[in-house]
């Protein structure tokens, strides 16, 4: 691919990172997902401009401010494991405080990260990225559609979401790469509009 092919693609998926700002955090994520199946799991973090963001934002952020492929790979693996952490929470139907609030927030810092293109001390990313995963963890679980009773069900559940989670750190990344190479401007603008997007979802 051409530097020209790439500027494009990059452009292509800033704008369909940014598209659908109408949607707001969670509602309507329950109608979206119909019983508990690894397909269910799979569709649940797409179904929401909040999560699908936060996810694809921590891989741009990895791959903006990493010097190896395995730095890059340092602040996904925190989200992913945090982030079962939470769904845990959320599955044994513990309280977890402000996490609508926390998800908003989320999608404000990261965007912030990506937008001032922040390079970090590793543990430091880790802990933002796996900081905010609990909260956007703690929602999966907690949304388990009520037909989950059985464990086998619920499991098929959870591995879904993981798989399409890392999957839009994977995305991220690519992304990140390219925005870094060929388009770093684009980069603080999907940034800033990330970040304008978990200010909406605040005083929405």
């Amino acid at each position: 691919m051409n530097r020209s092919n790439r500027s494009r693609a990059a452009m292509a998926g800033v704008s369909l990172a940014l598209a659908s700002t109408a949607v707001m955090a969670h509602p309507g994520h329950d109608a979206a997902t119909v019983g508990a199946s690894l397909w269910a799991g799979l569709l649940h973090p797409f179904t929401g401009m909040d999560h699908l963001l936060a996810m694809a934002g921590v891989g741009v952020w990895s791959a903006l401010g990493a010097n190896s492929p395995r730095e890059t790979l340092r602040m996904p693996f925190a989200f992913v494991a945090l982030m079962l952490a939470g769904a845990a929470l959320g599955l044994c139907g513990l309280a977890l405080p402000l996490v609508e609030p926390m998800i908003a927030a989320s999608l404000v810092a990261i965007g912030l990260l990506v937008a001032l293109r922040a390079r970090l001390p590793a543990w430091a990313g880790m802990a933002i990225a796996g900081g905010f995963a609990v909260f956007h963890g703690y929602a999966h679980g907690a949304e388990l559609p009520a037909t989950a009773g059985a464990l086998p069900a619920a499991l098929a559940y959870v591995g879904g979401f993981t798989v399409a989670t890392m999957a839009l750190h994977l995305s991220g990344i690519g992304l990140g790469a390219a925005l870094r190479r060929q388009a770093g401007w684009l980069a603080r603008v999907a940034g800033a509009g990330v970040a304008l997007y978990g200010v909406g979802l605040m005083v929405a």
